[in-house]
């Protein structure tokens, strides 16, 4: 779950620019290798195009079946071991990274459906994933977004 959010959230607004985590070859290399990928630049494409679906999907801007084409070629092979029947999932090498974040996503939905969201500052472009038991989390940051959202609404109240 760590890793799909930290996928969502490899395109911030740094001092209202946008920063593109994997637009860089080094820097999505190095990106992918520390989440478990190679970093080749085949890999590195599917990322991206994984994290710009997934983040209309979770937008609500894409249905979900926008996801297909990333589940291409991917299959399922039961395997059994000492601990029982499991699954293991088989991809194209460049595509294991990408194909990890969709199944991520899926299993985000199915455990904590409506949890993982954008954060209410319309100035970010970051995502969270509410752990809180009202399900009332609404910013990525409260030292950040929550803050400043809080200070915007008092001044507002005040003036």
């Amino acid at each position: 779950m760590d890793t799909l959010l930290d996928l969502l959230n490899s395109r911030p607004l740094v001092k209202g620019e946008e920063q593109d985590a994997l637009g860089d070859p080094a820097a999505g290399r190095r990106w992918a290798r520390e989440h478990g990928g190679d970093g080749t630049l085949a890999e590195l494409a599917l990322l991206r195009e994984a994290r710009d679906l997934l983040r209309d999907v979770v937008k609500g801007e894409s249905p979900p079946t926008a996801l297909s084409p990333l589940l291409e070629g991917v299959h399922q092979i039961p395997e059994l071991t000492l601990d029982g029947l499991q699954w293991k999932v088989k991809t194209p090498p460049h595509a294991r990274l990408a194909v990890e974040m969709v199944l991520a996503w899926a299993a985000v939905e199915k455990q904590l459906p409506g949890r993982l969201r954008p954060c209410a500052n319309d100035e970010c472009q970051l995502f969270l994933l509410d752990r809180s038991r009202a399900n009332r989390a609404r910013w990525c940051s409260m030292a950040g977004c929550g803050n400043r959202e809080k200070a915007r609404r008092h001044y507002n109240r005040t003036r």
